[in-house]
């Protein structure tokens, strides 16, 4: 077993300085955005049990999750989801709150299934949750917020992709199908399968409008003509009302001034069992996957007892960080502003002046090799540091300029000053 423990288990990283920098800074802009908007943050257990994620709907499937047991023999789970904690959150801790909630999250989760693409198995999540409000206006302000938080990573071609679940649930009941043959038509329309589509339409007695609303539904995508152009076919109110819903939350965008960044796609129906309303996904280039996806879920917090709609989104740090990379947006690095470097003599004016410094949000580092002055000037100039502060009492302190080669004198009032 010793053979391994120089490396990291398959689909999980290190994240280095450089990296690590950078993804803080991230996160604390997306925080930011969150915050602005009143959303503010929980944190719940990477460690639950499993039986908080299990659900007879099989929303996250078992054999995606790390498992293991407690000393009592129950079974546990790192969080494979942030969305479903923070449900189980609100019916219990916020039962008796006022509502609506507004609640953030910026965190790790894990699921087996990660890998290809740059999906890893440990991956960080940052998203917002609206609990108790079944409004246009809440659909609307989560996907104005999603886009601000995107916005705020500094990636700038990008598009929101939004659906209708009930929609699309709509027309499978006017079609008779069961709901296997609902969920095998789900999935074959996700994947743009228009073979396995066709195939499965040509089985059923379905009249000819709806037949080719249906067959046609992978290729309902774009503005929000698409709507208009839909509700010419024989639809029933339920998939009537589905499309009057999303014409508002559309329209509502557009107040926002943010509708550049949207567009429709009827053909995006993802798992029925979790999503009861208007769906989104996030895409940009240079990344085959969605870099962040939400949308309603009235169900979910019922679950833990209390009944309550809900909507959201979930951001996928890791994804937005290698799209920034692809499309070559320069991303900020960890620098040092100065080097502060003491003879004997010298140690307390340079503490104070460290101090002093940093207080100011100047990044000093303190030099502690005791290996002398050139070596301090050598481990400066590998460092990319562009300056150094040689304390050499407390009346003498040289500042080196390592860019332009220059040395000059300053009194420690003159320093602190300037």
């Amino acid at each position: 077993m010793a053979e391994w423990k120089i490396y990291t288990p398959e689909g999980i990283q290190d994240v280095l300085i450089n990296e690590c920098f950078f993804k803080r800074n991230l996160e604390q802009r997306v925080r930011k955005v969150f915050r602005s908007s009143g959303y503010y943050e929980v944190e719940t257990p990477t460690v639950e049990f499993y039986d908080v994620f299990s659900t007879e709907e099989n929303i996250i499937p078992q054999e995606t999750m790390f498992k293991f047991f407690d000393q009592q023999g129950r079974i546990l789970v790192l969080r494979p989801d942030i969305t479903i904690p923070i449900a189980r959150v609100a019916a219990t801790k916020y039962r008796d709150n006022r509502y609506p909630l507004r609640m953030s999250y910026i965190g790790n989760a894990f699921k087996y299934n990660e890998l290809g693409g740059g999906k890893q198995k440990e991956f960080t999540q940052a998203g917002v949750e609206i609990i108790g409000a079944k409004t246009p206006q809440a659909d609307a302000e989560v996907i104005a917020t999603a886009i601000d938080a995107v916005k705020a990573t500094g990636l700038k071609n990008f598009q929101i992709d939004i659906g209708q679940v009930e929609f699309f649930k709509g027309l499978m009941e006017e079609t008779g199908l069961s709901d296997a043959e609902t969920e095998k038509m789900r999935v074959l329309i996700d994947k743009k399968d228009f073979l396995g589509i066709e195939e499965l339409v040509k089985k059923h007695n379905i009249k000819d409008g709806l037949k080719d609303l249906i067959l046609d539904l992978p290729k309902l995508f774009g503005s929000i003509d698409i709507i208009d152009k839909v509700e010419k076919y024989p639809i029933n109110k339920r998939s009537i009302d589905a499309l009057n819903n999303l014409r508002s939350i559309i329209k509502m965008l557009d107040d926002y001034g943010l509708c550049k960044y949207v567009s429709i796609d009827l053909g995006m129906v993802q798992s029925l069992n979790y999503y009861s309303g208007t769906i989104f996904r996030g895409f940009t280039y240079g990344v085959g996957f969605p870099i962040l996806s939400g949308g309603r879920y009235d169900g979910l917090v019922e679950k833990f007892g209390r009944k309550s709609p809900a909507t959201g989104f979930s951001m996928g740090i890791n994804m937005v960080m290698m799209a920034l990379e692809r499309q070559n947006i320069e991303i900020e690095k960890p620098e040092i502003d100065t080097l502060v470097f003491c003879e004997e003599g010298g140690r307390g004016t340079a503490f104070r002046i460290c101090q002093a410094l940093r207080s100011q949000e100047i990044v000093v580092e303190m030099d502690i090799n005791g290996e002398g002055f050139e070596m301090a000037r050598s481990y400066a100039v590998s460092k990319e540091i562009g300056g150094i502060l040689r304390v050499i009492d407390d009346e003498n302190i040289e500042l080196h300029n390592l860019e332009e080669n220059k040395i000059s004198k300053v009194s420690m009032g003159e320093l602190l000053n300037a």
